[in-house]
């Protein structure tokens, strides 16, 4: 029996839900998967250039753990691009790690490390605040 999967710690949501090849299409293919852990790791590693040591404290895993995720977020992105699928991004097991909000006014996304319940936006002060579950 395999053993249970552990949520993995995400620190900023994704700002999108997914990319989708522009030109040549080789017909109707469906999308490649793409969790919130793997784009975390993807964040961490390659754009904050963080070492897989610091990733996987951020993200409260084991260095081999965040390693087994980078390697499938790297196969996929490298699947969709080399043969022009749509990805899209899905929560997985990953959750968000704050409090985070969104702005329908402004659409600024805003976290509250404390907790507290928000009724206006930190930039705009709209009152149309929609708090952000632990997924996409």
């Amino acid at each position: 029996m395999a053993r249970p999967r552990h949520a993995n710690s995400v620190q900023i949501p994704p700002r999108i839900k997914g990319f989708t090849p522009v030109g040549y299409c080789n017909g109707e293919c469906e999308p490649l998967l793409l969790y919130l852990e793997e784009l975390e790791v993807i964040r961490l590693l390659d754009y904050e250039g963080l070492s897989q040591e610091e990733a996987a404290r951020l993200m409260q895993r084991s260095r081999s753990s965040v390693t087994r995720i980078y390697q499938r977020a790297r196969a996929t992105i490298a699947k969709a691009l080399v043969e022009g699928v749509e990805v899209k991004i899905e929560s997985g097991n990953g959750f968000l790690n704050c409090n985070w909000f969104f702005c329908s006014g402004c659409k600024v996304r805003f976290n509250n490390p404390k907790g507290n319940v928000t009724n206006e936006c930190v930039l705009c002060g709209s009152t149309e605040i929609v708090k952000m579950e632990g997924c996409v």
